[in-house]
Parts: structure tokens; sequence; C-alpha cells
């Protein structure tokens, strides 16, 4: 079982990745939800190849990923679920659930935390919404979220499988719900009692602070509602929302150079807890030239 996991895990990952793109990528070209402002090209470009540029950091600075990890701590007999000696009908789908949880629960220490915001507001300052948002992530991030997440299998001991199947899901429903995808309202409404829709994670993105502070989720959206953070719809309606944060709101802003640097210019706490200003004013202007 081991080998074959390991086996199948690339074919798997990227099948996955690669299939999910296209769809929400022809899906936003046939049913847009938003009008688009900003050429593709420049956008799709640079957010992809932070993309290339996570992947090879990971894979220099991680001996062992989630799953190969997963794989060494089950043989190390670490972790709750090993110390139980639980079945793997049970184990996999509480510790695709507890991972999930605890994805929630970082994603909100990211944006109360200071220093953690200003690696994260880099998926925030993109100035529209769609496949590639849900890609475009900090390497810092990355690294950072790569380490919680190898703590926490040690600590629930979650099955190889499990661990496989929830970075599937997670990259996969991560494109989903960033997609600029038009579905009906009848729709989203039975959709999102079970999984995050793009127009539930839409309003994370608003450039309002109290929109930005909820819709924390990725997958299931039980998290928002059972800790308050659940917020239906953004005030200004999702054709006049604002994307993004009040910094970085240059179209020079979305370069691959301009965004490597982003946590380490302006001010952290434009997002963070604490902070009194950001998106607490009416959506802002058009949008400025570079």
């Amino acid at each position: 079982m081991p080998d074959v996991i390991l086996a199948a895990e690339p074919v798997l990952r990227l099948s996955a990745f690669a299939g999910v793109l296209v769809l929400m990528m022809v899906w936003e070209l046939a049913a847009p939800r938003r009008r688009r402002e900003i050429p593709r090209l420049v956008r799709w470009s640079n957010n992809l190849a932070l993309v290339v540029i996570d992947t090879a950091i990971l894979r220099l600075a991680f001996p062992l990923l989630a799953v190969a990890f997963a794989l060494w701590a089950d043989e190390a007999g670490w972790g709750l679920f090993n110390a139980l000696d639980a079945p793997l009908w049970l184990a996999v789908p509480l510790s695709v659930l507890l991972l999930d949880l605890a994805i929630y629960g970082q994603h909100v220490m990211f944006h109360k935390v200071p220093v953690l915001w200003r690696f994260h507001r880099m998926h925030h300052a993109d100035l529209e919404f769609d496949v590639t948002t849900g890609l475009r992530f900090h390497p810092g991030e990355i690294v950072l979220s790569m380490i919680i997440k190898l703590a926490l299998v040690a600590v629930l001991g979650a099955p190889a499988l499990a661990v496989l199947v929830f970075e599937v899901l997670l990259n996969a429903t991560s494109m989903f719900n960033h997609s600029n995808i038009r579905l009906p309202q009848g729709l989203d409404r039975v959709l999102r009692l079970f999984l995050v829709t793009p127009d539930m994670h839409r309003v994370h993105h608003s450039i309002r602070r109290h929109e930005t502070d909820s819709n924390y989720g990725f997958n299931v959206p039980w998290w928002d509602r059972i800790f308050g953070t659940y917020r239906a719809q953004p005030e200004a309606g999702h054709d006049a929302m604002t994307i993004g944060i009040e910094q970085f709101r240059t179209p020079r802003d979305l370069w691959l150079d301009r965004l490597l640097v982003q946590p380490f210019q302006g001010s952290g706490d434009d997002g963070a807890a604490g902070s009194s200003t950001a998106g607490n004013s009416p959506d802002a202007g058009p949008l400025r030239s570079g």
C-alpha cells in the first residue's frame, strides 16, 4: 500500500491540478461572474510563475513532503491515530476533516498575526479574482504552511492516503472557489451547505476589512458557520465590490518581481489584527495606471 501511494501521488496530483485548472479557465471564459479589467496574460503569467517557484522551493527545502512524511510517521508510530490503532476507514475521513479544520485555523492566524499577514497579503493583493488567484501564494507562506502541515500530520498520525486525498482536495477546491464563474443562485445556495463556493469565498477578497475577516474556509463552509466568521454576501454586491487591499493597487504590482518583495514593503498591519483602516472605507476608486 505505501509503495502504491507514493507511486501514484505525482500522477494523481498533476492530473487533478491540470484538469481542474483547465476546466475552470474554460468555464471562466464561457460564463464569467465579474467583468475582467486586467488582461489575462499579465495576471495569469505572473501568478502561474509563482506556482513554479513555490513548487521548486518546496522540493528543495523539504526532503519529505506531506504524503511521504505521513508514511515515515506511520512507520515510526507517531500520532494520535497510530497510538489508537484506528482502522483506516475511520482514520482517513477524520484526518481529512481535522486537517481541513487546521487549515481554517491557520488561515485565520495568517490574517491576525502581522508578520504572517505580510506574506499572506500577497494572495489578497490580486486585483481580480479568478482561478489563478487560488494558486497565488508567496513562497514564504508556502514554506510556513508546509511546516505547519507536517507538524499536524505527525500529531494526528494521519494515514498517507488521507494526506494525499486532502492535498488533492485542497488544491482543487482552492482553484474552484477562487474561480470567476457564474453559478445559478439556487445551486450556489445548495452547494455552500457542503462546499465553499466562489461567491462565498469572493467575499473574503473584498477590500473592506470586515468582509476580508470572514469566510476563511477552503474546502467545507462549516468552520465559518461554527466559529461565527461566515458572511453570506458582500455589501456592495459581487459585481460592484472591489477586490484586493488598499496597498499595491497598480498594474505594476501584479508582476512577479513586485509580488516576491511585497512582504518587505509598506505597512504590515493593513489587514492584520489591530488595523482600524484596512477595508473600513468605501470601495476604492478606479484602478490607477502603473
